[in-house]
């Protein structure tokens, strides 16, 4: 009996080995790094970044200067070049035309557009803005134009499903962007050559719901459609952060 106890055993413990030997590699990409849109910063992505971190993954937020579309894609660049291992590089709005150029580093596996500008090679964001004119015209600009909504109008074209207190936050800190930056063509469209995940907000006032379809259809991007205004990243981070954990979890 205690030679078929031991048989049997050793015949467990090469199964095991076998088992062992032959399971599949883990997939999957945990470096995220989220680059903020025009006129806030990274700071309105917290809830999302709690959500990610708390579920695993490695998060760096990109706070770029918004003076230049070269400058912003610099400073993402140099995040991502920081990171591990593949990295699912995630934008927000005009965030959308930056990693769409600085995507095509080669630690970027994954593009993750969140109510994003996703323009082509050649292409500037002012010009792919005006394809479909946003629902809600209230973009002033400086004498030294950089462009900005008045802090009246902000809720209503940004936010209009954030709270009242936060709307009034988010204006009062609001980051103005250069109008050089929506002018200037990009050199390269990395959803060209990588998949994206896309986020749909159909209460959007600030990018049309129109060109976001539009632009997601071209790319072949996998769409979600939040019922959400611009800021969809405070008013639904759980929803957000799904989709980006979806992507990541699609890496090979």
């Amino acid at each position: 009996m205690y030679s078929i106890r031991n048989k049997l055993a050793i015949a467990l413990m090469l199964a095991m080995s076998v088992t062992l030997v032959h399971a599949e590699p883990a997939t999957g990409a945990k470096d995220i790094v989220i680059v903020h849109g025009a006129l806030t910063d990274g700071s309105g992505w917290r809830a999302v970044y709690d959500i990610l971190t708390k579920d695993g993954f490695h998060v760096t937020i990109v706070q770029e200067p918004l003076t230049s579309l070269a400058q912003d894609v610099a400073a993402t660049t140099r995040i991502v070049d920081q990171q591990n291992g593949p990295v699912v590089l995630v934008g927000h709005s005009y965030g959308g035309s930056v990693i769409t150029e600085a995507g095509t580093d080669p630690k970027v596996s994954m593009l993750v557009y969140v109510s994003a500008l996703q323009p082509d090679a050649g292409e500037a964001s002012g010009q792919l803005m005006s394809k479909f004119a946003a629902p809600n015209h209230a973009m002033a600009a400086t004498p030294d134009n950089y462009f900005y909504i008045p802090a009246d109008k902000f809720r209503a074209t940004y936010a209009q499903d954030v709270s009242a207190s936060e709307a009034q936050f988010l204006a009062s800190s609001e980051v103005q962007l250069a109008q050089k930056a929506m002018a200037a063509p990009l050199t390269a469209a990395a959803w060209k050559t990588k998949p994206s995940y896309a986020i749909l907000t159909t209460q959007d006032h600030v990018i049309s719901p129109e060109l976001q379809r539009w632009m997601y259809q071209r790319s072949g991007s996998k769409v979600t459609e939040i019922a959400a205004s611009h800021a969809v990243f405070i008013s639904q981070p759980t929803k957000v952060a799904h989709v980006i954990e979806k992507a990541a979890n699609s890496v090979t």
